[in-house]
């Protein structure tokens, strides 16, 4: 990690154990996705799963809105497993407490939204005061009492997901449709399964929009901090939706908070085949320089001084090259701006006239007057002179 970054250092959370994969702590920030199959589909949910693996995914979620869904995971990670695929399946489960006590068998993690679970929402104006709302809080407390002993015999771990969209109308009674309210639904069950001693939890605040999404993340940190818990979190705008809309607003709202330090394990939601969401995850994290997985690529974008095709270059550069895990390779169109933008790069490839190429490692001149055909051959034979080369995993 560089000295930018290094600045802005990440939170410290507990390390929660996933199906064998750790998140929080000093571990990689996790990149998860979510099918969108019929989980009783056993065959197509398997396919979208050995996709979403091969593309890096690290965790996968399904969706088990009953208790026969749940039993699926059974077949779905047999045949995982018959395949070698090792990954770690967790459960979505909203409304129906008898589908999270099945997932327990099946899952690695089982997800709960607080406001889809002991509550409703049909948009009805509660009142409350003090005493009563705090009635409301020991009913919950006693329906979750039965799950609590459940999850710490399963030894599994849980996710506490609420989503701005499912606040149940007694938290939008007392706390409004705010980031406030997002924060209050979670930290009411937080504090139930801290106070019997359940502490394998990550927790998740979305927001199709990424605006609410960052301030309840921020409030949910000052609060957890406030009350002595460091529990991992998991980050991503939901409903983001598809294309570049969807991308810009995933990244907006997941990398200003990677920047700002927080988030053990991320997913990018969009409406696209699942698959998709990888790349823009480990692109988020690469921005950050929060996880670093490939080259670090700068290029200009050209001007009237550019003095070679920039752009296919620019691509055969990275098609080459893209393997090379932490090295910092500019590709600048001519020298005027050439030493300056390259910043901190380790090699810089520069137009230096036309159809020639200056190379650089880091700010000094190595090759000058290297013929544009022979320039990117001629860059990787400097970095393999610097021992810094690896060949192409098959």
């Amino acid at each position: 990690m560089d000295s930018f970054a290094a600045l802005r250092p990440r939170r410290k959370t507990r390390v929660v154990n996933v199906g064998g994969v750790a998140i929080g702590g000093d571990n990689p920030i996790r990149v998860q996705t979510m099918t969108n199959t019929d989980t009783l589909d056993i065959e197509a949910t398997v396919a979208q799963i050995r996709a979403c693996v091969k593309a890096g995914a690290e965790l996968v979620r399904l969706t088990t809105p009953t208790p026969k869904h749940a039993q699926a995971l059974g077949p779905i990670r047999e045949a995982l497993l018959k395949e070698e695929i090792v990954v770690p399946l967790i459960a979505d489960v909203h409304f129906l407490p008898a589908a999270a006590f099945e997932a327990l068998k099946w899952a690695d993690k089982v997800r709960l939204n607080p406001g889809n679970l002991f509550d409703g929402k049909i948009f009805r104006e509660l009142t409350f005061d003090d005493a009563s709302y705090a009635k409301e809080i020991e009913r919950i407390e006693e329906s979750l009492l039965p799950f609590i002993a459940a999850v710490k015999a399963s030894g599994k771990a849980l996710r506490i997901g609420c989503n701005h969209g499912s606040l149940s109308d007694r938290v939008l009674s007392r706390y409004g449709d705010t980031p406030l309210g997002i924060v209050e639904s979670t930290m009411e069950y937080l504090r139930i399964f801290k106070k019997h001693d359940f502490h394998d939890i990550i927790v998740a605040l979305k927001a199709s929009n990424p605006l609410i999404m960052i301030e309840a993340n921020r409030l949910l940190i000052a609060t957890m901090d406030q009350e002595g818990m460091d529990y991992p979190i998991h980050l991503g705008v939901t409903e983001a939706g598809n294309g570049e809309e969807g991308r810009a607003k995933s990244t907006l709202g997941i990398g200003t908070l990677l920047m700002e330090g927080i988030g053990d394990t991320i997913r990018v939601s969009l409406t696209e085949d699942p698959v998709k969401e990888i790349p823009t995850c480990y692109g988020i994290l690469q921005a950050t320089h929060r996880r670093i997985t490939r080259t670090e690529f700068i290029s200009c974008p050209s001007c009237g001084r550019t003095l070679f095709d920039i752009e296919p270059v620019t691509n055969l550069i990275k098609e080459r090259m893209g393997h090379l895990k932490g090295l910092h390779i500019a590709i600048m169109g001519c020298i005027v701006n050439g030493l300056g933008e390259m910043a901190d790069a380790d090699y810089g490839y520069v137009g230096g006239a036309h159809g020639q190429v200056s190379l650089y490692r880091k700010k000094t001149l190595v090759k000058r007057g290297v013929p544009e055909k022979e320039a990117v051959d001629e860059l990787i034979s400097l970095i393999k002179s610097d021992g810094k080369w690896v060949d192409v995993k098959v």
